[in-house]
């Protein structure tokens, strides 16, 4: 036999459960998005490198993004996030949008990073951002959308939390410290990296970028400070906004949250699991001069985005994650012998034209053998209609869950498989 050709590294197949499981995630996010009056779009997957060259940082653009020349000569990546399209989406149509927007887009997205626990090459994402409202209440709405996605799809407070920061009151404080602006933004860095180090790594890495031992200290003297986001008037209205919204179980001040793409300017926040098993869940912030960036009208603007997978595996690792339901067919019709073929066909049709979802047996087989398979795939009901049955003007139904079998007329059995007690 010849030997099966493997995928492409970091990608994943989605058979059916696992698809069924995208879907699902998929829904959820549908859901939240129009319940907070978003409206879907979506940008193409390919793009021109110099889209992100200059906005979204030095690691994403040489390190991260799948990089080549198509046949006229232009660099071409395959998108590595969605803010950057959004931005030049809205430049391009800027004089005839109504704003402020609320969009979001659910698709396909691909890194060149090291395939690991939560992070693949090719993964799916939710972004959804509001654009043209530059208020922390607009903030706020943002983080109150994720915290209403996690309560829907089963998290708790105590699981999951939404950890919020200011990159303008950080670089304020940095500041105090006396740090130029070359060392903030060295900083910046360094606060985005603090967990993926070792203590002395981090501390060997702040030195390196010029940073002195004074302000060494006093970078981490700022990390604890908790209580930062009261000298900020912004945050304290993105706060009280918070509470308004009913939501103020899940979301925090924590002065760890900065972010590593270039292009944010203010609110940043991340979600965390909170027993710590696994990477950010999923992030977002303010960037307000994004749009100005790529050749628009400044406008300010606040998002996030929500990967497929780490949600995925911390909701599998709860028991939270919806078993799979298998088939979407409800009914499967069988066929009696060769000579039926029609008669099954033709019922099948009825069915699915009273809006019931049917599969059907289309070989000969024991119907044994075809309750068997019908059960295995999940639907509930096996139909039969043999030569009996066509004489009598009725249809044979069996149960699958309860294995009760029952005949009935042909023309009750739609409503007999849609009854409202039906469980």
């Amino acid at each position: 036999m010849n030997a099966i050709i493997r995928p492409v590294k970091g990608t994943r197949d989605f058979y059916p459960p696992e698809m069924a499981g995208r879907v699902w995630l998929y829904q959820q996010m549908r859901q939240v998005s129009e319940q907070f009056g978003y409206q879907e779009y979506e940008g193409p997957i390919l793009e021109p490198l110099d889209l992100y060259a200059a906005k979204s940082g030095e690691e994403l653009v040489e390190k991260q993004s799948y990089v080549f020349q198509d046949r006229g000569g232009d660099k071409i990546t395959l998108r590595p996030e969605l803010t950057p399209t959004l931005a030049r989406m809205v430049a391009q149509q800027q004089n005839q949008l109504t704003f402020p927007l609320r969009w979001w887009s659910f698709g396909p997205f691909w890194r060149y990073e090291r395939p690991q626990k939560g992070r693949t090459r090719e993964f799916f994402q939710w972004n959804i951002d509001l654009i043209g409202d530059p208020s922390p209440q607009a903030d706020a709405e943002l983080a109150a959308i994720a915290a209403t996605f996690l309560k829907q799809v089963g998290l708790q407070p105590n699981e999951v939390q939404i950890l919020v920061n200011d990159r303008e009151l950080m670089d304020s404080a940095l500041k105090t410290l006396g740090l130029t602006f070359e060392h903030r933004a060295a900083a910046f860095g360094l606060i985005d990296r603090r967990d993926k180090l070792t203590p002395e790594a981090w501390q060997t890495q702040a030195s390196e970028a010029g940073l002195s031992p004074t302000q060494i200290d006093g970078l981490i003297a700022l990390l604890e400070n908790t209580g930062l986001w009261q000298q900020s008037d912004s945050l304290q209205q993105f706060f009280r906004a918070v509470e308004w919204f009913g939501v103020a179980d899940y979301v925090r001040y924590s002065p760890t949250i900065i972010r590593g793409l270039q292009y944010y300017t203010g609110t940043v926040f991340e979600a965390w699991d909170t027993a710590g098993d696994f990477r950010a869940l999923f992030g977002g912030g303010r960037y307000d001069n994004l749009v100005g960036a790529v050749g628009g009208r400044p406008v300010g603007a606040v998002g996030f985005a929500v990967g497929d997978l780490v949600i995925s595996l911390l909701l599998q690792s709860l028991g939270k994650f919806p078993p799979y339901a298998g088939t979407p067919a409800e009914v499967f019709v069988t066929l009696f012998d060769e000579q039926h073929l029609e008669a099954a066909l033709r019922l099948a049709n009825e069915l699915r034209a009273a809006g019931i979802k049917v599969a059907s047996q289309y070989s000969p087989a024991k119907l044994g053998k075809q309750f068997k398979y019908a059960s295995q795939i999940g639907a509930r009901f096996a139909v039969v209609l043999g030569p009996d049955e066509i004489q009598r003007g009725q249809v044979a139904v069996k149960d699958l869950h309860t294995e009760e079998q029952t005949s009935l007329p042909r023309a009750e059995l739609a409503g007999y498989l849609t009854r409202p007690n039906l469980t």
